[in-house]
């Protein structure tokens, strides 16, 4: 067996009107979308930048930054997807990741499914392997009052 590493990340999007609501693969039908260079998907960044902690290997700004138009308008599932690539080519299994979003609105326990499917493929791990969960923050904050949309992930790779 291999030595264990625990990633965590962490990503935050601001709501705004005239953009899709695009988490964890998902495009979910909202009034406000999520605002970024990329498609915004808050809940792959999180996820991306873990997988990327626990290999030691930087963040996603650094491998895909917001300044190259090369990302503009980028599918995130496949910039997950180039991640978990450049983790296996420096050794790493994924074997297990969990994520939280933290929003008043729009509720994620419909597309949750959807969202472990998606995340799994780009990953090419077993749908066992990703979970993913929500919370609200009871309207306190930037996420309760519905400004924006924040996600947490952790994950643990393996050496080879």
């Amino acid at each position: 067996m291999g030595a264990w590493r625990i990633g965590h990340g962490y990503d935050v999007h601001r709501l705004v009107e005239g953009r899709r609501c695009i988490i964890g693969g998902v495009d979910i039908p909202h009034e406000k979308g999520l605002l970024g260079h990329s498609d915004a998907d808050v809940l792959a960044h999180a996820l991306a930048d873990a997988i990327l902690g626990a290999a030691r290997a930087g963040d996603i700004g650094k491998l895909f930054p917001d300044t190259d138009p090369a990302y503009e308008s980028a599918d995130s599932l496949a910039l997950l997807a180039r991640v978990m690539e450049h983790v296996r080519s420096l050794g790493f299994d994924l074997v297990d990741a969990d994520c939280t979003i933290a929003c008043e609105q729009p509720k994620i326990t419909p597309h949750r499914d959807a969202m472990r499917a998606n995340l799994a493929r780009a990953l090419g791990a077993d749908i066992d392997a990703v979970g993913v969960k929500a919370t609200t923050t009871e309207k306190l904050g930037w996420e309760g009052e519905g400004q924006g949309i924040g996600a947490w992930a952790v994950c643990l790779l393996e050496k080879r």
